[in-house]
């Protein structure tokens, strides 16, 4: 078996790397259309406390789903056909999200405490709005929300405890249950850094993947100049 030359292998990486990110644009959008349309999160998109926090971060999702899908399609096309226009392109779209991921991470840690208190907010209207009206569709959310960070109540007391929405506890668990809006301070101050980790891990993916584009453009340049 002959061995691949530089312009073939980058060939072939551009194709795994773009089929890679075409499967995880497909996954993210997937995650934003099931956050969009299940029954347990659809109540988030309705009435007037609906969050905006949430449907929006819900719709960035699918945007970027759909974008990493086109950025994806590109690549793969680009190099199968050995296009440079395609692979322009991909480097085009490829440096956008790029610069949108720096641009939304820098956001995100200058507005850590806004984002905490927003989502705070949100749990404390949707808990009081299910106590005073019960309706089915709050109870979901909640449950959701509580179960998700095993957390209980505004406050963590016993008479939050023991509301049908919290997790179901030992007896001894009770006294020592994490109040829900300290569940959700604890999640965006100890896990910030796991997030900071992925999002570079993704940035240092794109690099390479603009990295082969470029190799990949050079390689086919100099073979149509030597034919």
């Amino acid at each position: 078996m002959a061995a691949l030359t530089g312009g073939e292998m980058c060939k072939y990486l551009m194709f795994v790397f773009n089929f890679i990110f075409w499967i995880a644009g497909t996954g993210v959008m997937a995650v934003g259309l099931w956050l969009r349309f299940d029954p347990k999160t659809k109540i988030l998109f309705e009435g007037e406390n609906s969050s905006y926090i949430f449907y929006t971060g819900v719709y960035i999702l699918i945007a970027v789903g759909v974008l990493m899908m086109v950025v994806g399609f590109f690549g793969c096309c680009g190099a199968i056909r050995e296009s440079p226009c395609m692979l322009g392109l991909f480097f085009f779209f490829l440096l956008v999200i790029f610069a949108v991921e720096v641009a939304a991470g820098i956001w995100a840690f200058s507005n850590q405490t806004k984002v905490t208190e927003d989502v705070t907010n949100f749990y404390k209207e949707t808990y009081n709005n299910y106590q005073q009206t019960k309706q089915p569709a709050l109870k979901e959310t909640l449950s959701l929300i509580q179960h998700g960070l095993n957390c209980c109540g505004p406050s963590g007391n016993i008479q939050d405890v023991l509301d049908e929405t919290c997790p179901g506890k030992e007896v001894l668990d009770v006294l020592i249950t994490k109040s829900c809006p300290d569940a959700i301070d604890e999640v965006f101050n100890s896990k910030l850094h796991i997030i900071g980790s992925v999002g570079i891990s993704i940035g240092v993916f794109m690099i390479f993947g603009m990295i082969f584009s470029m190799m990949l453009c050079c390689a086919i340049r100099k073979t149509r100049e030597i034919v």
